[in-house]
């Protein structure tokens, strides 16, 4: 092991090839880099050079930063301590998760999944009624991946969910009592499934049409309940296209709502989402980006992928999730796909009572989370036309 003189002398040496206010600049402005653990490995070095090197203060009190305090300068360096400590642990844990996946075989693998998931109903207990249907195995798995398999932190996780489900009663919402909601196609399942047969979500921001957080976070559940009802068998996730057609800071939603809306996403329904694809957001909002993207955990800030019309990389990303000929216009595909409140609201009432009678019913059904319903239960293909 390298001893601190040789760490220390490393960081001079680093210090000859570049300026303190670069590697600042990378340290605090490249944060969501640390979000994935190549991120942490890139940064760990870097902000080590900046802790060890017995030059800091020094630089700090240069011409370079004239502007610091000695109490900031002292904030500047307890603040890389903590994002060093942080980053050290993600990294480590990175670690250990890739070298026991690395000796797993395919069988290990699977014992291992099921070792875990039965230590997390050990660690639950005996369950009844709703909460006993919608803890399936698959379920729990997704709550351990979202935990990166430590049980004490997924059983926290999915009590949280069962209590907040009690108290919400998710399952209970009917499309009649969120329909005004949905009038101008906000939010919808789409009649077509990516390339994986997923089920696809439309979000169109720019077509909001109220201002009650409360009906538009209920309408919100309904939708994604829709969706996991309505999920292929074998499909535990759903895919989001966002169209920004017409969206402007002035019909945004709020902070607040975007951030219960992350809540909501994050904490009770984890690993749900597969892949999001934000089609052509206007310049202006990067600015709603830069505050909303904070709030995100790691793996959903990893899935959210930005697609513009002129960049041909993004283009052929989101092709390879989708097939073109089911794509909408407005999202680059070859579909005329207009939104019908009244079939849609048909749709979902249909879907009410298949609910209710999987909710209420005494009977053994086949697994709601994870297992779904059959294909005669997803939405009818889209009707195609070629565009003028």
């Amino acid at each position: 092991m390298a001893s601190t003189e040789g760490l220390t002398s490393g960081a001079d040496n680093f210090w000859e090839q570049f300026s303190l206010s670069n590697i600042l600049r990378e340290c605090f402005q490249n944060r969501h880099l640390s979000h994935s653990p190549a991120g942490a490995a890139s940064l760990f070095t870097l902000r080590c050079v900046l802790l060890l090197s017995p030059h800091t203060l020094e630089h700090l009190n240069q011409p370079h930063f004239p502007f610091l305090s000695v109490v900031y300068q002292k904030v500047l360096l307890l603040n890389c301590l903590r994002i060093l400590y942080r980053n050290f642990r993600s990294l480590a844990m990175f670690h250990r998760w890739s070298n026991s996946h690395s000796r797993l075989g395919g069988e290990s693998k699977e014992h291992f999944t099921e070792s875990k998931i039965t230590e997390l109903k050990d660690a639950i207990g005996p369950l009844s009624g709703r909460s006993f249907k919608y803890c399936t195995d698959d379920c729990l798995r997704r709550y351990l991946e979202a935990r990166n398999w430590n049980v004490d932190k997924s059983k926290k996780m999915l009590e949280e969910t069962l209590g907040w489900r009690s108290a919400y009663k998710p399952e209970n919402i009917r499309w009649d009592e969120v329909a005004m909601e949905g009038e101008t196609g906000k939010l919808h399942r789409a009649s077509f499934h990516d390339r994986q047969g997923r089920v696809v979500l439309i979000l169109r921001p720019g077509m909001q049409n109220t201002c009650s957080m409360e009906n538009q976070m209920r309408h919100l559940v309904y939708i994604l309940e829709n969706a996991m009802l309505n999920l292929p068998q074998g499909q535990e996730q759903m895919s989001w296209l966002i169209d920004f057609t017409g969206w402007s800071l002035r019909n945004s939603v709020p902070i607040k709502s975007a951030k219960e809306t992350i809540n909501i996403l994050q904490n009770h329904y984890p690993e749900r989402l597969a892949i999001a694809f934000l089609y052509n957001p206007p310049r202006v909002f990067e600015a709603f980006w830069k505050i909303v993207k904070f709030l995100l955990d790691t793996k959903t800030y990893q899935k959210v992928k930005f697609v513009y019309p002129n960049n041909k990389d993004s283009v052929e990303l989101m092709k390879s999730y989708f097939d073109e000929e089911n794509l909408p216009i407005e999202l680059g595909g070859k579909a005329i796909l207009n939104y019908n409140h009244e079939e849609f609201s048909r749709l979902m009432a249909q879907d009410d009572l298949k609910s209710a009678a999987f909710w209420e019913s005494d009977d053994k059904l086949p697994n709601y989370v994870g297992k779904g319903h059959s294909g005669a239960e997803v939405a009818p293909e889209p009707v195609c036309h070629e565009p003028a």
